[in-house]
């Protein structure tokens, strides 16, 4: 039996806490700081090797994107727009008829914040070049909603000024992506582009589907017209945002405060939708009123014979190869020999263009 002395207070039994206690413990939060900086570490390594990998490629999508932000274009004339500009102009054909040097810097499933973004980037890192051919849509007065399409393919290019702004407007969570190791890669990268980031460090690309820019597409017919207008056989209206019209505004005022020359296009699309687009006049009238405030030419390819023809389409909206090809050739003799362009005369072609 333990008897308390007088005047001594009885100590409680238990675990105590002695200096090794304590320095055990410490040891304890250092290893896992250790450990997690180590993980940072990594994580920081391997979010370098993926951008550089993607910033290697020179094939493809990230071949153009790494032209355009390397300053390896400087083309006389640069064609601008959604996946209408990236699959309708052929450079190739557009060089031979003209005698200067064209590049298409198209972005697939773009609105006008988008494709302003990117030309304000060509023209970050290129030569201002002699004529932007601005594409239209009946979409061209809509922004970005919700997120941008692929966002992943942004993703090694976000230290550009005018990319980072126009994304972050629509993702507000995109510093992160700026920021913290991998995020941009985890959270943005839908397609899995890190992937080619990996192999792209080590030495791989991707097939080349891109000429100069320009994607042909050999697509048959699709049923997509067919679906479309069964949902809406009375038409839809294309919005007109007040904020798409401040977008191509500040496009159209960039290119004057440079001094180049602008051309807008409404390339071909298959005749029977045209009527399905209920605002089309609305839209057709802005297209008009910019015009005439900025002395830029408007071409309307809406009536050409191009239009009438199904088998130059593969979808109601897009031309295939061949129809790529009939209307470059037919664009290309109009640009060599338009007095106001001042290209000057049109040259021969040859026909003899391979394409791939």
């Amino acid at each position: 039996m333990s008897i308390a002395r007088v005047g001594e207070t009885a100590q409680p039994k238990g675990p105590r806490f002695s200096a090794a206690n304590g320095a055990g413990f410490g040891n304890g939060i250092s290893r896992l700081a250790c450990f997690a900086c180590l993980v940072l570490l990594m994580a920081a390594l391997l979010n370098a090797l993926i951008d550089s990998g993607l910033r290697r490629i020179n094939t493809s999508t990230f071949g153009v994107w790494n032209r355009i932000v390397d300053g390896k274009i400087n083309a006389d004339i640069v064609i601008s727009g959604s996946s209408r500009a990236l699959v309708h102009y052929d450079p190739r054909i557009i060089e031979e008829l003209t005698g200067r040097t064209v590049f298409n810097i198209g972005l697939n499933a773009s609105r006008i914040d988008m494709q302003l973004a990117r030309l304000k980037t060509y023209l970050r890192h290129n030569k201002k070049p002699s004529l932007l051919i601005q594409n239209l849509d009946v979409f061209i007065f809509q922004t970005t909603h919700g997120a941008a399409d692929d966002p992943g393919q942004y993703i090694p290019y976000l230290a550009e000024p005018a990319i980072y702004a126009a994304l972050s407007r629509v993702d507000q969570d995109l510093w992160k992506a700026r920021v913290l190791p991998l995020y941009g890669f985890a959270a943005e990268d839908l397609r899995l582009n890190w992937i080619l980031g990996v192999m792209g460090f080590f030495g791989w690309n991707p097939p080349e589907d891109s000429f100069l820019g320009f994607k042909p597409q050999y697509s048959a017919w699709t049923d997509d017209f067919k679906r479309f207008k069964a949902k809406n056989p009375d038409g839809v209206p294309f919005e007109i945002e007040a904020d798409g019209l401040e977008r191509m505004d500040e496009l159209l005022r960039l290119c004057t405060e440079q001094g180049i020359k602008v051309l807008l296009v409404y390339s071909p699309e298959y005749r029977e939708v045209q009527a399905l687009t209920t605002n089309r006049t609305q839209v057709f009238a802005h297209f008009e009123e910019l015009s005439d405030r900025f002395g830029a030419p408007f071409w309307d390819y809406s009536g050409s014979p191009i239009s009438t023809r199904r088998e130059y389409f593969y979808n109601s909206e897009h031309l295939n190869a061949d129809g790529a090809k009939t209307f470059s050739i037919d664009l290309a003799r109009k640009l060599a020999t338009d007095p106001v362009l001042g290209l000057g005369k049109s040259l021969s072609y040859g026909g003899n263009l391979v394409v791939h």
